[in-house]
């Protein structure tokens, strides 16, 4: 059975990091602008005589854009998924066009919508369901872009390979929550560092259980 430390995870993706801090930074930079995008189009709140502010009526340019930005948000997520395992595997050899794999697009959007159903009915049972199957899914995105893996499979293999290591993730994810929150206060700036790193550790934890 393989050990997964937190530790471990961190130490890596910041070791990882300050090596070619710049590319990391650059896809993330270049991702949020990608994913803002569509919210130039969208129609914004006006504000009226009185200084009330009006919001946008529903429209069909409205929906329209959301949809858009709804798709892009999931392919960012997926080039951003796909360009940390690889980041993760050489990070000397991984360059910006690594965010482009539109190859398991659907398979990404299908895996996606099936998670956060499962992981939200788990909340509405109870908290503790909820956080359990956020732990168990973690890996579904990265087995769906590593192996091929349709939505329903990675689902069960994700499961299977964080079976024992539950509260492993669990401290890991608390752990990189609280770096970016430190991200954060750091005038945001930070954030360009702790999200470049919150995602190597994730792709460390899943290559060392999946390994």
């Amino acid at each position: 059975m393989h050990t997964l430390s937190v530790g471990d995870c961190l130490r890596f993706a910041w070791d990882t990091f300050k090596q070619r801090p710049w590319i990391l930074i650059g896809a993330l930079l270049l991702s949020m602008i990608i994913a803002g995008l569509p919210q130039v189009f969208a129609p914004y709140p006006t504000v009226g005589p009185d200084g009330q502010i009006i919001p946008a009526p529903v429209s069909t340019w409205g929906t329209i854009v959301s949809l858009v930005s709804l798709f892009v948000s999931i392919g960012v997520s997926l080039g951003l998924t796909t360009f940390s395992l690889r980041a993760h595997d050489n990070i000397q050899a991984v360059q910006i066009t690594d965010l482009w794999n539109p190859g398991p697009f659907w398979r990404f959007l299908g895996a996606h919508i099936l998670t956060v159903i499962a992981i939200a009915l788990g909340f509405i049972a109870l908290i503790v369901p909820g956080v359990i199957l956020a732990m168990g899914l973690m890996f579904v995105p990265y087995l769906v872009i590593d192996r091929g893996s349709g939505p329903i499979e990675a689902m069960k293999e994700s499961w299977r390979v964080t079976k024992g290591h539950k509260w492993q993730l669990f401290l890991l994810f608390l752990a990189l929550i609280g770096l970016n929150i430190l991200g954060a206060i750091a005038l945001v700036v930070g954030l360009f560092v702790s999200v470049p790193v919150t995602m190597l550790a994730a792709a460390h934890a899943y290559r060392t259980l999946t390994s």
